[in-house]
C-alpha cells in the first residue's frame, strides 16, 4: 500500500529526528567518557601533589577550583556508572503505520524540522481568534474609570 504525502512527511521527519537524537547521544557518551578520564587524571595528580606536600612540608593546592568542583559534585565513578547503565541505541524505534491525517496532504514546512519556510507563516484559526477577540469582561476605559470614580 502506497503511503500518502502526509505519511511520507512523517516518516522523513521522524528519521531525521532519530538521527539527531543518536548523534546527540554519541556526543554525550564521548564527552562523558572524556570528562570521567579528566577527573581520574585530576585525582592522580592530586595524590601526587598531596604526597609532595607531605614530603617537603609545603601546602600546595592539590586540585584546581574546576577539578575540585567536578570531583566533589560528580566524581569519576558516577559518570562511569551512568555510561554503564545505558547503551547506545537502547530505545527501540518501531515505525508504526501513521494514520492518514490531514486528508493525506503534507503539513506546512516547519523550521523545527530543518525545512525551509517560504511565504507568510500560517496561523491556525484558533490562535488567530485568540489574538483578535477581545476579552469578555473588557469594557472601554472610559466606562471603567467612570464606574470606579462614581
Amino acid at each position: 500500500m502506497a503511503l500518502t504525502a502526509y505519511q511520507t512527511q512523517f516518516k522523513r521527519r521522524m528519521k531525521r529526528a532519530i538521527s539527531l537524537r543518536a548523534k546527540a547521544d554519541r556526543k554525550a557518551r564521548r564527552y562523558t567518557q572524556l570528562l570521567a578520564d579528566a577527573i581520574g587524571a585530576a585525582e592522580d595528580a592530586a595524590m601526587q601533589m598531596n604526597e609532595l606536600n607531605q614530603l617537603y612540608n609545603v601546602d600546595v593546592s592539590t586540585y584546581t577550583l574546576l577539578t575540585q568542583a567536578l570531583h566533589a559534585n560528580s566524581g569519576q565513578e558516577v559518570l562511569v556508572d551512568h555510561l554503564a547503565q545505558s547503551t547506545p541505541g537502547e530505545e527501540l524505534v518501531i515505525f508504526n503505520q501513521v494514520p492518514d491525517g490531514n486528508g493525506g496532504q503534507e503539513l506546512p514546512a516547519n523550521p523545527l524540522f530543518g525545512e525551509l519556510v517560504s511565504g507568510t507563516p500560517i496561523i491556525a484559526p484558533a490562535q488567530a481568534a485568540k489574538i483578535i477577540a477581545p476579552e469578555k469582561d473588557a469594557a472601554p476605559m472610559d466606562t471603567q474609570t467612570s464606574e470606579s470614580l462614581g
